[in-house]
């Protein structure tokens, strides 16, 4: 997993091959579903961009995280945390697997990475992550990582996993 730096994710804004060349990766061909090209669009100006240049010493909590599959060198996803962690010391977490890899194992494993380095830090007490009640490929990634359903408001889950 490769976090973006603020002047990666510009780059990726403007070309995602540009991108991936300069990390010395091969060209992916990502299936995206329309969902996530919108809220990905949505984050780069509403998420990303002014917020790692605000917390630029926090900016792991505010950019996006490249999901590399080694075997062939190529970007296969993304994930990244909605923030510093709150008061209670929560840390949401989103991601996205490029459709020609689902059902793979790979967000499970990038979950399980993701969520270890966050619990590395002392005032990370648990893990947040929201998904559609319809969405049972998330679901079973979830219950895989060892999360466990903590809300439910109108087909909209909370997931939680604890330190």
């Amino acid at each position: 997993m490769i976090p973006l730096t603020r002047a990666q994710l510009l780059l990726l804004k403007q070309d995602r091959k540009l991108l991936e060349l300069s990390l010395g990766l091969n060209p992916s061909a990502m299936l995206i579903d329309p969902l996530y090209v919108k809220e990905i669009d949505e984050a780069f100006d509403n998420f990303w961009l002014p917020n790692t240049l605000a917390f630029p010493d926090k900016h792991l909590w505010f950019t996006a995280w490249e999901i590399v599959l080694k075997s062939t060198n190529t970007i296969i996803g993304g994930m990244g945390f909605a923030g510093y962690p709150n008061e209670a010391g929560e840390a949401e977490i989103g991601y996205m697997i490029d459709a020609n890899h689902h059902n793979k194992g790979f967000a499970t494993e990038a979950l399980k990475l993701l969520s270890q380095w966050a619990f590395t830090h002392d005032f990370v007490q648990a893990i947040i992550v929201h998904t559609y009640a319809d969405n049972l490929p998330s679901r079973k990634i979830l219950d895989k990582c060892g999360f466990s359903l903590i809300n439910d408001i109108e087909g909209l889950l909370t997931y939680q996993l604890k330190k």
